[in-house]
């Protein structure tokens, strides 16, 4: 029998398949303003949501995402859902993971490929889309609440660490997840898995949304992944700024300035004088 032959009698009902979705989370930063002026305006990471409309999970909080439609493949459902949502093309979008547990969804075998985009906030147009009621922007803190370190009989090492994540709209809406990441060490290499423990958003987007912070957070260490949150020109206090509200920690400016100046460039040009603050001299990245 040849290939072709195979091909054209393969039976492809002999196996179940799963439907595929696409879930995406797409940060931003956005700044606000304390009530002293004379004070720089903080920054806040920001996530977008989406209060279905439908069931399951009628009226819950949600990423944007959608199936994977017929002839598509999962990055091209990712970019066609994520330009229906924010409006916004060419932006940076990065898969994450595939959340493929069987129960995952209750409606039955759904696999879903996740992925991560960053976007400048001032491009975004976010909108609801036909099956959702509402979409925001929720301000997001990830707090490690609790570590624990035990280890096996059979010598495996386990790291627990508890986190509560905390999502909170401009509206005073709060959302509350609780998640624990562990690693498991051996002499032969190690692993780790991510559990959703108490959420009130829907499916298993906590931890999706857990997983993507976990993956920002980490290149932020070996890559210039920051720059896609940023304007075309910034300063080096906003590059500085941008780092620390994804850490969730301050960063020596010297050590930072000393790692981040081979990125930047002068722009020639200054930002705008406002009230209580000198203008500050404007950077571009150095790299395309």
């Amino acid at each position: 029998m040849t290939e072709k032959e195979f091909l054209k009698n393969y039976d492809m009902s002999k196996y179940e398949r799963p439907s595929v979705a696409v879930d995406m989370v797409v940060f931003t930063i956005k700044d606000f303003q304390e009530e002293n002026y004379r004070k720089l305006p903080q920054k806040k990471l920001s996530i977008l949501m989406i209060k279905r409309g439908n069931y399951p999970f009628k009226d819950k909080w949600a990423l944007a995402g959608g199936f994977v439609m017929k002839g598509e493949s999962t990055e091209q459902s990712a970019k066609r859902e994520l330009f229906e949502e924010t409006g916004v093309e060419n932006i940076y979008l990065e898969q994450l993971y595939t959340f493929s547990e069987p129960q995952r969804d209750p409606r039955g075998w759904i696999m879903s490929c996740s992925y991560m985009a960053l976007v400048d906030s001032q491009r975004l147009n976010a909108h609801a889309g036909d099956d959702a009621k509402e979409v925001d922007w929720f301000n997001v803190d990830y707090d490690l609440t609790q570590e624990i370190e035990t280890t096996s009989s059979d010598g495996i090492k386990t790291i627990e660490k508890h986190y509560t994540l905390t999502l909170q709209s401009n509206d005073g809406i709060t959302l509350k997840s609780k998640v624990c990441y562990k690693t498991h060490l051996t002499i032969g290499g190690s692993w780790s898995e991510l559990v959703e423990i108490d959420s009130n958003l829907a499916f298993d987007h906590a931890k999706i949304i857990s997983y993507a912070i976990e993956r920002l957070r980490n290149k932020l260490e070996y890559t210039t992944i920051a720059f896609n949150l940023l304007p075309n020109t910034f300063t080096f206090t906003d590059l500085q700024m941008v780092h620390e509200t994804i850490l969730g920690k301050k960063l020596l400016s010297a050590n930072f300035r000393r790692k981040m100046k081979k990125y930047v460039v002068p722009a020639d040009e200054t930002q705008s004088q406002s009230a209580g603050h000198r203008p500050a001299k404007l950077m571009k990245r150095s790299f395309i």
